[in-house]
């Protein structure tokens, strides 16, 4: 129960100020964060991005997310920047609500290792 608690607190946290810095009050949704931890990995922060770019942005925000919990390793930056990864290992089957909650424990530990929240 700690544990949820203190994720809730640091979920809100990141949601804040990840949406002061990024929206226009409105707070960012999942999917949102995601995105925009994708732009972060590729470091190409002052362009825009196509469709088809914006779902490998996501891809490569998922992969780096997961890394830590090893189901992704980088295998390689191609020519133009874009990172791009090796699954290691099978991704668990999860309920809609259990994936949104990994993704949210991994978010918020990518903002805890950068310094952003803590």
């Amino acid at each position: 129960m700690v544990k949820d608690d203190a994720l809730k607190k640091r979920w809100a946290t990141v949601v804040e100020k990840i949406s002061a810095q990024f929206s226009d009050g409105e707070h960012l949704d999942l999917d949102g964060i995601i995105y925009l931890i994708g732009v972060q990995e590729l470091g190409q922060l002052h362009r825009s991005f196509k469709k088809d770019e914006k779902i490998n942005l996501m891809h490569i925000a998922i992969c780096r997310l997961l890394m830590p919990y090893g189901y992704y390793a980088l295998d390689f930056i191609d020519e133009d920047g874009w990172p791009h990864y090796t699954a290691k290992t099978e991704l668990p089957n999860l309920k809609a609500g259990e994936q949104a909650l990994l993704m949210k424990q991994a978010i918020v530990n990518y903002f805890l290792e950068q310094d952003f929240i803590d």
